[in-house]
């Protein structure tokens, strides 16, 4: 899965997505303009290849929104979780509708996939997590992903639950260092628990893996981890669902090698796809290194994430559905309502 430079797809891009090893596309805030703008995008992302390539994007809510003008601003997590605290029936009630806004609003657009719920449980420590995590409690962190990953089903998308098998308990950002998680098996269960109970509910299309050492049970990141992913993720867990890695332009991977060869460490370790982003030069090594790559098992695992339903935008913002929806979300979290344009 590969990121794209600007608003609109250029000669390069299209002849990079055409490549077999591509098999999704992720946007960032970069990739917007308007809603017009961002349909007519993904339309051309889905012309390049048949069967259409996956198109995801990072919109969990608070911080981490990559659409805002156009779009239902989203809480951060943390605010459902202190919600909980206080009125648990409506904080989950609440989840729900947050994950339908999410996927409604994204399906629109035609976008299969938003990297979310993030289950990391808030230890205090990381700056990076802080409020994107939902709660410290992992039974308030198992319900409130429920609860969200039905809204998300509710609303024609799949639930990718990230950063397995935890990253809420490190201080430092594996988007500039290697962070390493020094506690034992038994300390990381609680954080490991999310994932429990939605594998459990079959409520998880995908997980995405940390860029962490845990350095008691392996050496290496958990993306490219045979225990964590073979052996915890699907042996311990019964998971059968897809495995993504962490963008491999981290500099938590780099001291793992090329890119190409941290492509082939995470894909032999058992992910199904793997992400390339901001780094074009190393996207098209990762590439080429993998034209002859096959895994059908993967295909299959990727091929249920593809959204469902696809109501056109004005549809979706004129329905009674998402205009309830919106105003729970804005009363829930003491805003005006909200008005956008179709």
């Amino acid at each position: 899965m590969l990121d794209i430079e600007g608003s609109s797809l250029s000669p390069a891009d299209r002849t990079l997505l055409r490549e077999p090893a591509v098999g999704g596309v992720i946007l960032f805030s970069r990739n917007y303009e308007s809603p017009s703008q961002l349909s007519d995008l993904v339309g051309a992302i889905r012309a390049v290849r048949t069967p259409p390539l996956l198109v995801a994007v990072d919109h969990e809510g608070g911080r981490v929104q990559r659409f805002r003008d156009g779009f239902t601003p989203i809480p951060p997590m943390r605010d459902l979780g202190r919600q909980f605290d206080s009125d648990m029936k409506a904080s989950l009630s609440l989840a729900r509708t947050v994950g339908w806004v999410i996927a409604s609003e994204l399906r629109a657009m035609d976008i299969d996939l938003a990297f979310a719920p993030c289950v990391d449980l808030d230890w205090g420590v990381s700056e990076i997590i802080g409020n994107r995590a939902f709660h410290r409690k992992p039974g308030v962190v198992s319900d409130l992903a429920s609860a969200f990953s039905r809204g998300l089903r509710d609303g024609g998308m799949a639930a990718v639950a990230k950063h397995f098998p935890g990253h809420g308990a490190v201080v430092p950002d594996s988007h500039e260092q290697l962070p390493v998680d020094r506690r034992s098996y038994g300390d990381l269960l609680d954080d490991m628990r999310p994932y429990e109970k939605l594998i459990g509910a079959r409520q998880l299309a995908g997980v995405m893996l940390a860029h962490i050492v845990y350095s008691e049970l392996d050496p290496v990141p958990a993306g490219f981890s045979a225990y964590w992913i073979q052996n915890q993720l699907r042996g311990q867990l019964g998971y059968d669902g897809a495995v993504f890695c962490d963008d491999l332009s981290m500099k938590a991977t780099r001291k793992f090698g090329s890119m190409a060869k941290r492509a082939r460490l995470a894909l032999d370790a058992g992910c199904d796809m793997i992400l390339v982003c901001n780094d074009r030069p190393a996207a098209m090594a990762a590439v080429a290194s993998l034209r002859d790559y096959s895994n059908p098992l993967s295909l299959v695992r990727l091929a249920r994430l593809h959204g469902t339903g696809h109501v056109m935008r004005e549809t979706l913002l004129a329905s009674d559905e998402w205009q309830a929806a919106t105003g729970r979300i804005n009363e829930g979290m003491g805003r005006p309502a909200l008005r956008l344009n179709a």
